[in-house]
């Protein structure tokens, strides 16, 4: 494996596929980019850490081809890294093709190592799927302990401005304020989740698809609630009883929820497995998205 640290211009050479790379706050922009990129043998991006400047990149299909829809990508990675190539270059190229725009996310992320302290051992979370009702609130936050996580904060904030941002150039990027939505993997899912629980401007996500990726903060279904979509393992520890616990909250709300519990596994799944049920996750994603009109 190769490691760099990237400047601004160096992270944007990077991201070959991406139109457009925006900070989200005016005030960083001249502060200087630190986050670590780590490539893969091929040299393509794997992952992003140290993220201290969040931005989003822009991934646009060709304009004769847009929907209008506009999913905005935020990667898993435990709130530490960023798995930028597999949950962003390659899910916004799927989505490309298929007339969508995507943006990805890069969201503030803790150090390595962080410094926020580890919860003991009464105080973290071991839920199975057949004990969510154990679950305050559908809240996954591994430290149950109640202390404040800046970092989550952090993400979610991001997250709500990388929204305005794309109302904003909602026109220019040929993209339909009513159909956009957020695609969440893993920590990434529990960042969109959190974004549609707090957002009290317009535009409001139409959509969210979390792919195990649980919610981080006390879940309150917003009225109007958007329409969700869940893709996970029914053995993933912790996340399973809470992407079930959440389904349940949006049903219980009268919203509209789609979920997808596969029982081929107990961990993190990619798209294209054939020997897995769950490798099937984004045809049957795409499907919802058309289905119901994104």
């Amino acid at each position: 494996m190769k490691y760099l640290l990237a400047t601004a211009l160096t992270a944007l050479a990077l991201y070959s596929a991406a139109q457009t790379e925006i900070k989200l706050y005016p005030e960083d922009s001249k502060t200087e980019n630190k986050e670590q990129v780590r490539l893969d043998n091929d040299g393509r991006v794997q992952s992003i850490s140290n993220v201290t400047v969040p931005s989003i990149t822009v991934f646009l299909p060709d304009a004769d081809k847009a929907t209008g829809t506009a999913v905005i990508l935020c990667s898993g990675g435990g709130l530490m890294a960023h798995s930028w190539g597999s949950d962003v270059v390659d899910m916004a190229q799927w989505l490309n093709q298929r007339g969508i725009a995507a943006i990805g996310l890069k969201y503030r992320t803790r150090t390595w190592g962080g410094n926020r302290p580890q919860p003991a051992q009464n105080e973290r979370l071991d839920v199975t799927i057949t004990e969510f009702g154990n679950l305050k609130k559908s809240n996954t936050n591994p430290d149950q302990s109640g202390r404040p996580d800046p970092s989550i904060d952090n993400a979610i904030n991001d997250a709500l401005r990388a929204m305005e941002i794309v109302g904003e150039h909602a026109a220019e990027w040929h993209i339909d304020t009513g159909k956009i939505g957020f695609l969440g993997f893993s920590a990434g899912g529990g960042v969109a989740i959190g974004a549609v629980l707090r957002n009290q401007k317009q535009p409001k996500a139409a959509f969210i698809a979390t792919i195990f990726g649980p919610s981080l903060i006390d879940v309150d279904v917003p009225q109007n609630a958007p329409k969700l979509f869940i893709a996970t393992r029914s053995n993933h520890q912790n996340v399973a009883a809470g992407l079930l616990s959440l389904y349940l909250d949006w049903k219980k709300a009268g919203a509209n929820a789609e979920m997808h519990l596969y029982d081929d596994g107990a961990g993190p799944f990619g798209p294209n497995d054939p020997g897995n049920t769950s490798g099937t996750w984004r045809d049957s994603f795409y499907r919802w998205l058309t289905f119901n009109g994104f």
